[in-house]
């Protein structure tokens, strides 16, 4: 089993979170590690100006500031990515310690997350976390010896396993599959998954696109599915 998990998150004001993205990942993953990385792509975390403070910008809090945000193609549904997080470090596969997450948002902004993580469980609280990531580029567990979160640099595929497979999931794609089938024996998987309410998730570095659904899924659905069926394959209960 895992180390107990940090349940609080602190700001830090160092001058290592106000300089540049760091490259060095929080959690290495080995070319050979048995493991389902997830890159949640196309993810809405944009933050907004208040009379208050800085917000993340969201459909229920701004609605009078939706057309003319939409109107610029900016994405208002950061609670897309809330509930897959939600979803995918709950899991099984991650408490066995064989999941790994990235977020890569539409602004091109690439956040990584240890497994270690508690993502908070209400939306406010998520949002509040978010702005002070955006700002701080890091955050730390409350006790200061883990880093949760932190915003590393382009492109993606550096902090990759080299040589692994990478899969893009899509309704649309002419290929249907039973999620199981997508789960390797030993190897790591890279799976990316559109965390955004509309669109396609249109990268360059996936080897394939493939739906495991012939009815269009939620963001958070296609991660349930896609951790249920490699606990199964892997024998996680």
């Amino acid at each position: 089993m895992s180390e107990k998990r940090s349940h609080e998150f602190v700001e830090s004001d160092s001058e290592e979170e106000k300089g540049i993205f760091r490259k060095k990942a929080i959690w290495k993953v080995k070319d050979h590690d048995q493991r389902l990385i997830i890159v949640l792509e196309k993810a809405n975390l944009e933050t907004i100006k208040t009379k208050k403070d800085h917000e993340l910008f969201n459909s229920e809090d701004h609605i009078r500031l939706l057309k003319k945000w939409e109107s610029q193609g900016i994405g208002c549904r950061p609670d897309i990515v809330h509930q897959c997080l939600l979803m995918l470090f709950d899991s099984p596969l991650n408490r066995a310690g064989l999941l790994q997450v990235y977020i890569h948002t539409e602004k091109n902004a690439l956040i990584e997350i240890n497994p270690q993580t508690r993502i908070p469980r209400t939306f406010k609280r998520f949002a509040a976390l978010m702005v002070q990531l955006l700002f701080k580029f890091k955050i730390r567990s409350s006790d200061g010896t883990h880093k949760l979160m932190q915003m590393i640099k382009n492109p993606i595929t550096d902090h990759l396993p080299a040589n692994c497979k990478k899969i893009c999931m899509s309704f649309s794609a002419e290929k249907c599959l039973n999620p199981r089938k997508l789960v390797p024996q030993h190897d790591p998987i890279v799976i990316v998954v559109g965390a955004m309410a509309h669109g396609q998730v249109d990268v360059n570095y996936t080897d394939e696109t493939v739906a495991i659904s012939q009815y269009p899924l939620s963001a958070a659905l296609t991660c349930s599915k896609l951790c249920s069926a490699f606990e199964e394959v892997w024998g996680i209960h």
